[in-house]
């Protein structure tokens, strides 16, 4: 009986004891998952962002490599010491908390607008090209303000962009020198541009001096020095990057299928040392030498033999064979790895080329991260699972692809292309961050024309503009403004104006007539007017110049605008038949008196003809319907130069109309039924006879052209072979059946 209680202790114990051993390995085990888990969130600054952020968004979702939250952040390859942790504390993280909220004056915007300052140079200062056409880019923007009191944005124009201590670039004792600028006020409601910062062999993120308060436009940033809705993350760029227009990506078609040659191509610098090394290390691994081309060469730098590995000289012999710029137009995919810093110029070259991005820079914040959705454009991976990515992307269908190159077509002219599109990016989010009530939203931004050409101070409801019907599913308006440019005295009522307001008033589609009085002469009596079914409403221009046509009055009540010279020949069925083209195209200009562009070699420049030609490029606005929203871009989007330029001459204000158009919406106008009889007519009257008589006229034209092309930095024009006539245009049917049937009898 002893023995079988002694034998029931002894197991009791060693049960309790197994039990006390298990459940405190567990709760030891947990306890050591959780303070990983804590201490990797604190060296992560408590951010991790869902795998899905990092991956495009598409109906059947791709698998991310791993979950984040599964590995631990082993930032091998970053080494700063507490000396410079120290420098960098007491430099550009000192303002690390601030957000507009806090660190920006919004009462210096709200009495003006906003309006950008840029300082004086100072004598015996240096400037890089790339900061010139930086400050350039905001004295040419409508932005730009000379009078400091008027100013809601500060620009130092000591150049700031390289901040490596090696360059030649590197502007020696500027925290001093911004420390003595009279308006510097700790740096609030300032903006700084970089591009590099830190020098080797950490290549920090310190810009080397005391920023204070002010807002950072930097590339390479990571999301951990990153201050959300305050900074602006920016692309890097090189030096020959073009300050204005800029080249159109590569993608001209729908090229279908959209795999090329080529699946993952790279070919850039491999470092044998310090930082950035990691990752183009271990491409070798990846690399197949067929459609999967990752090309890595030693062979740069003074010492790259003193350091030169096993690989080097394989590496280099096989980096020679390929041409970079081949490789770029015949691939599917680019791999964007990072360099010495997060930012590489491989992503730029990719957008432009319509290669979809493939990002390995573990911690960057991706350019204009605030109003771009990259998932559309880019894949975004990890750096630790470079051996996951082939099978990834070859897991794209193709649609899904073709989507993808699409997108960074969009996105690259809308943003990218110039330095002039990134600093306008740039100045144009801050802006939204003021006016939050009437900020841009995330399809404006997105989809084309883009933000830049979509101003929120025109409305904040997407229906007034042009290009987001369809996606609203709304239908172009059903009734249009007649607004006739008038310059010449009425003395007879034969006139053309006046059979020209009668022949627009019985169109079903008018809504009312506005006469802009452009006349030295005075307004003539109500009753010379003729009656009319619908408002006739006379404006007298108060400048009396060419511009004057284009305002945006508050008498137009309809989106759809028929602007008409007086002495136009139109006929009420011309007018119903080009407003019915119109509402099928709403965001182009189209009309009846076309003209065309041609480069001369000769002279090498833009010249301009009226010949009848099987193309053309431009509708005059002489007898055309758009959009209104145009009136309001044309105000206030064209710099004054080129207005007062058109004002001087009386001259061109139809060419920079079109100018405008083609450039945002990338598209030809369209020419509506040919009208033989408009350019005889025309030169018959007696408003317009000297001026189409003055040989002066056309070179004044060719002058405009070569200005406009200049400001734009492009030429925006595009040549069109497509004219548009009605149904059963010339058909030998019975006319009873045609609904157009006066226009073939003119």
């Amino acid at each position: 009986m002893q023995a079988k209680k002694r034998y029931f202790i002894l197991l009791s114990a060693g049960s309790c004891l197994a039990l006390l051993f298990y459940f405190g390995g567990l709760q030891f085990r947990a306890s050591r998952s959780h303070s990983r888990r804590e201490e990797h969130s604190g060296r992560n600054g408590l951010h991790h962002p869902s795998p899905d952020h990092f991956w495009p968004r598409f109906p059947d979702a791709l698998r991310p490599f791993v979950r984040w939250d599964q590995l631990e952040n082993e930032d091998s390859s970053v080494h700063v010491s507490p000396r410079q942790k120290r420098e960098a504390n007491s430099s550009i993280y000192k303002g690390k908390k601030c957000r507009m909220e806090s660190c920006f004056d919004f009462a210096l915007c709200k009495k003006n607008g906003f309006k950008v300052y840029v300082y004086p140079q100072q004598k015996g200062e240096k400037i890089a090209e790339s900061y010139q056409n930086i400050l350039a880019a905001i004295e040419g923007s409508r932005f730009y303000t000379s009078d400091p009191s008027q100013a809601c944005l500060f620009v130092l124009s000591l150049d700031t962009l390289d901040r490596d201590q090696l360059s030649p670039q590197y502007v020696h004792n500027l925290r001093s020198k911004v420390q003595s600028l009279h308006l510097w006020n700790n740096g609030r409601n300032h903006l700084i541009f970089n591009l590099y910062s830190g020098t080797w062999p950490d290549y920090t993120e310190d810009v080397g001096f005391d920023i204070g308060q002010a807002m950072l436009a930097k590339a390479s940033i990571s999301t951990e020095n990153f201050r959300p809705n305050f900074d602006v993350s920016i692309p890097l760029f090189s030096k020959d990057h073009p300050r204005t227009g800029g080249e159109r990506g590569f993608l001209k078609f729908n090229t279908i299928p959209p795999l090329r040659k080529y699946m993952l191509v790279f070919k850039g610098k491999r470092y044998l040392t310090g930082i950035g090394s990691d990752t183009r290390n271990a491409l070798y691994h990846v690399h197949n030498g067929e459609d999967v081309v990752l090309l890595t060469t030693c062979k740069h730098g003074k010492d790259w033999q003193k350091h030169k590995d096993s690989r080097c000289d394989r590496d280099n012999t096989e980096y020679e064979k390929y041409d970079y710029r081949e490789m770029l137009h015949n691939a599917t995919f680019c791999l964007v790895p990072r360099g010495r810093r997060l930012g590489s110029f491989r992503f730029l070259e990719a957008l432009q080329a319509a290669c979809v991005p493939v990002m390995l820079s573990n911690g960057w914040e991706l350019p204009f991260s605030e109003v771009i959705n990259w998932n559309q454009a880019a894949v975004i991976g990890d750096e630790r699972l470079l051996l996951q990515i082939p099978s990834t992307i070859r897991s794209i269908h193709q649609d899904k692809i073709l989507a993808l190159r699409q997108q960074t077509q969009f996105l690259w002219e809308a943003y990218f292309s110039s330095v002039e599109k990134i600093v306008l990016t740039t100045l144009e989010i801050i802006q939204d961050r003021i006016f939050k009530h009437i900020s841009r939203n995330s399809l404006i931004w997105n989809k084309h024309p883009g933000g830049l050409f979509v101003l929120p101070q025109y409305s904040s409801y997407l229906g007034d503009f042009p290009y987001y019907y369809a996606n609203l599913g709304l239908k172009p308006p059903s009734k249009f403004t007649a607004v006739i440019h008038a310059v010449t005295p009425l003395v007879s009522q034969s006139q053309p104006v006046l059979k020209l307001l009668v022949a627009a008033a019985k169109s079903q589609y008018c809504a009312q007539i506005i006469v802009l009085w452009n006349c030295d002469k005075p307004l003539p009596a109500k009753h010379r007017w003729p009656a009319t079914s619908v408002p006739v409403i006379v404006i007298e221009g108060e400048s009396k110049v060419m511009s004057s046509r284009f305002l945006p009055y508050d008498n137009i009540i309809t989106d759809a605008v028929l602007s008409l010279d007086e002495d136009t020949v139109l006929s009420t069925t011309e007018v119903d038949f080009a407003f019915t083209v119109w509402q099928s195209f709403p965001e182009r200009i189209v009309g009846y008196p076309a003209r065309s562009h041609f480069w001369d070699n000769s002279k090498e420049r833009w010249g301009y003809t009226s010949k009848w030609t099987n193309d053309y490029s431009m509708v005059l606005t002489g007898a055309a319907i758009y959009h209104k929203y145009y009136h309001y871009l044309y105000t206030h989007y064209l710099p004054a130069s080129l207005k007062n330029m058109v004002d001087q001459l009386a001259n061109c204000e139809d060419i920079l109309m079109n100018f405008l158009v083609s450039a945002v919406t990338k598209l030809p106008p369209i020419k509506v039924t040919q009208k033989k009889q408009y350019k005889e007519t025309m030169m018959g009257q007696t408003s317009r006879a000297s001026r189409w008589a003055d040989p002066d006229h056309f070179a004044q034209r060719q002058s405009c052209m070569n200005t406009f092309a200049s400001w734009f930095g492009y030429m925006p024009l595009i040549h069109s072979q497509m004219r548009l006539d009605p149904v059963l245009f010339k058909d030998q049917v019975s006319i009873l059946r045609k609904k157009y049937r006066d226009i073939e009898r003119l």
